[in-house]
């Protein structure tokens, strides 16, 4: 199956510096707390994931989650994760740059909504 996530390529270009940096990463889109609905960069051995997380693919070789009650919510849709001037969530990596990660997204296709692997 295809993944529920994908990146523009500003996205991969920033998620590319800032593994440089700080090694390997994970995003999870955040639920709209302290953060709004960002999707949040944290170093991949840094994050504990919850025992309900959704895992809905990869971008740049990071994977990517979301809560269960998030995606029960946003099943039928397909995120795009991408790039827009400002500052990233305060914990996220991308915070302290003059660009943030944003989710955009659209109506998927498939009737199920169901996550899709990332193999």
């Amino acid at each position: 199956m295809e993944d529920k996530v994908s990146a523009t390529p500003a996205a991969l270009r920033l998620i590319e510096e800032i593994v440089r940096e700080h090694g390997p990463v994970l995003f999870h889109q955040s639920g709209g707390c302290c953060d709004g609905s960002s999707p949040m960069c944290y170093p991949k051995d840094g994050f504990i994931l919850g025992d309900t997380d959704v895992l809905l693919g990869h971008i740049g070789g990071a994977p990517v989650y979301i809560s269960a009650s998030q995606f029960e919510a946003w099943r039928h849709t397909d995120l795009i994760i991408d790039v827009v001037p400002g500052r990233g969530g305060m914990f996220s990596l991308d915070n302290g740059r003059e660009v943030r990660f944003l989710t955009r997204s659209r109506i998927c296709s498939t009737s199920l909504g169901a996550p899709r692997s990332s193999a």
